[in-house]
């Protein structure tokens, strides 16, 4: 192959990494996504930042199946936050600033929830 020739499969190449990561679901890396305000990565998987004492977004609203992922995006040293469902349905480890956490919801309904240890950090999820 003559380095012409390989430019385009370099760019190829490339692309596909770049896209890749967005794909994968909760693979995603914590830095870029704390820095890039991306609530959805594809259909099935959507993010979460804990950012200033707030969860962003606030209200989101998935399809039955799709996966949340929680990433505090705190600047370290801030102290930990959780994301801890008001009717039990999941309760996260205390995350530590780019730490986080995932639950799939299987079933339509909406899920308000809270940080454990700032009660006035709330939001919820819509199932549709």
């Amino acid at each position: 192959m003559t380095p012409a020739n390989k430019a385009p499969l370099l760019l190829l190449l490339v692309c596909g990494a770049c896209f890749s990561d967005r794909g994968a679901g909760p693979g995603v890396n914590t830095a870029a996504e704390c820095r890039v305000p991306v609530t959805v990565i594809d259909s099935m998987h959507y993010i979460v930042a804990i950012h200033n004492f707030t969860f962003l977004p606030d209200s989101l609203a998935i399809p039955v199946g799709a996966t949340v992922t929680w990433i505090n995006c705190e600047t370290p040293p801030q102290e930990p936050h959780t994301t801890t469902s008001d009717n039990a349905v999941w309760d996260s480890p205390e995350l530590n600033p780019g730490d986080r956490f995932s639950h799939k919801f299987a079933a339509q309904g909406a899920f308000p929830y809270h940080c454990t240890p700032h009660a006035f950090m709330t939001a919820k999820v819509i199932v549709q």
